[in-house]
């Protein structure tokens, strides 16, 4: 079974050969300190956390240990989170509505970066405000919200084995932001979406971030974790 440094060399490989502009991620959901230090120390500077009480426990610990290390959050935030969400990360990428984001920036003694959460696929069991109403959520939190600094833009590709729908999304959202970026939203410079299984689609429709967990650190068990390779 190959190690995660070895898993992180062979993303990287397949990732420069289409771009050197992209970032990796590392989806940590799960995964236990140990394995998420070996993945610090084999080049990865960006993790995402999904959930708000696992990451409480850790991110002290990561930033302790490494303190350039930019951590962002990437799962579904609830209001109640959001004074733990601020002080613990350096962008939340899951703002899918303008209630969220006026949420946030009320609560908010810093600028928050955060990018916006679009369903590009319109999937129904996804987070993500829709296509056609991004632009107007954009708006109206630049005009608006002068705590909130959107510098990006995410989501999730089709939950389908065709590659042409996948590949649509991300082109879809590679056109937002391009058609933002012409409107004078200039800051938005990211585009957050590929995970293991679709990232090589994602680069191709310039993805500077993707996400990726299972590739890293192998399935998970969501009952225990990801240990020296084998799951307890």
């Amino acid at each position: 079974m190959p190690t995660i440094s070895e898993n992180i060399a062979q993303i990287k490989s397949k990732t420069e050969a289409l771009s050197s502009n992209v970032t990796i991620l590392a989806a940590i959901k799960t995964i236990p300190l140990p394995q998420i230090f070996e993945a610090l120390e084999a080049g990865i500077s960006m993790v995402g956390e999904s959930k708000i009480q696992e990451a409480k426990t850790r991110v002290y610990e990561i930033r302790q240990k490494y303190p350039s290390v930019k951590i962002h959050f990437i799962g579904h935030l609830q209001t109640n989170k959001i004074n733990q969400a601020i002080s613990m990360f350096d962008v939340i990428e899951s703002v899918d509505s303008f209630k969220l984001a006026e949420a946030i920036d009320k609560r908010a003694d810093k600028p928050v970066e955060i990018f916006i959460e679009v369903n590009t696929s319109g999937e129904a069991s996804k987070f993500g405000v829709d296509l056609a109403n991004a632009e107007k959520l954009v708006v109206r939190i630049s005009a608006l919200l002068k705590n909130l600094k959107i510098t990006g833009l995410m989501t999730i590709g089709s939950f389908s084995d065709n590659k042409d729908k996948t590949s649509a999304c991300f082109k879809k959202l590679k056109e937002l932001k391009y058609y933002l970026n012409q409107k004078g939203y200039t800051g938005i410079k990211h585009l957050s979406m590929g995970m293991s299984h679709d990232f090589e689609l994602a680069i191709e429709e310039c993805a500077d971030i993707i996400r990726i967990g299972t590739a890293i650190f192998g399935e998970r068990n969501y009952q225990g974790g990801h240990v020296n390779g084998k799951f307890v």
